[in-house]
C-alpha cells in the first residue's frame, strides 16, 4: 500500500516573535502525521483505544535543519525505523519546498489493561502495514 505523505500548512500561531515555526510544534506535527498514517493503514488510534490498547510516547527526538514560516506547506513522511516484539520506533522526514527541514524519531509502547502488549500478536494486520513502510537503512 503506498502512503501518501501527511501534509501541514504552518499556521500563524505556530511561529514565533521571529516568523518562525516554533520548535514545539515540530513535536505536534509528528504526531499528526503517525495519527494519519495509522488512519490510512486502516488501523488509526480511534479504533485500537476503543479496543483496549493504548500507545503511550517513550522518547521523541528532532533534529531540525532549516526554518519554516507561516503559510509553509510541510510533508511529512512517517516509517518504521525498529520494531519488537514491544517497542516501536517511528522515524519522520519533514519537508518543504524539496528540502528537509526537520528528522525525528519517536518511541512508543502498547499497552491493554496497564500491561505491555505486542502490536504484532494484538493487532497483526496493523503490524504488517507498518512493516511494509520499513525506513531502509
Amino acid at each position: 500500500m503506498e502512503i501518501r505523505p501527511y501534509r501541514h500548512e504552518v499556521k500563524y500561531y505556530e511561529c514565533d516573535r521571529m516568523g518562525i515555526t516554533h520548535h514545539s510544534n515540530y513535536i505536534r506535527f509528528m504526531e499528526e502525521a503517525r495519527v494519519d498514517w495509522m488512519d490510512q493503514l486502516g488501523y488509526g488510534f480511534d479504533r485500537m483505544e476503543a479496543e483496549g490498547v493504548v500507545s503511550p510516547v517513550v522518547s521523541v527526538e528532532c533534529r531540525y535543519r532549516q526554518s519554516t514560516t507561516f503559510k509553509d506547506v510541510i510533508e511529512i513522511v512517517p516509517r518504521v525505523a525498529e520494531a519488537t516484539t514491544l517497542k516501536l520506533v517511528v522515524e519522520y522526514t519533514m519537508t518543504c519546498g524539496g528540502r528537509v527541514v526537520c528528522t525525528g524519531t519517536s518511541t512508543h509502547c502498547f499497552m491493554e489493561n496497564g500491561r505491555p502488549v505486542s502490536l504484532e500478536a494484538r493487532f497483526p494486520e496493523l503490524y504488517a502495514g507498518m512493516m511494509a513502510s520499513k525506513a531502509n537503512k
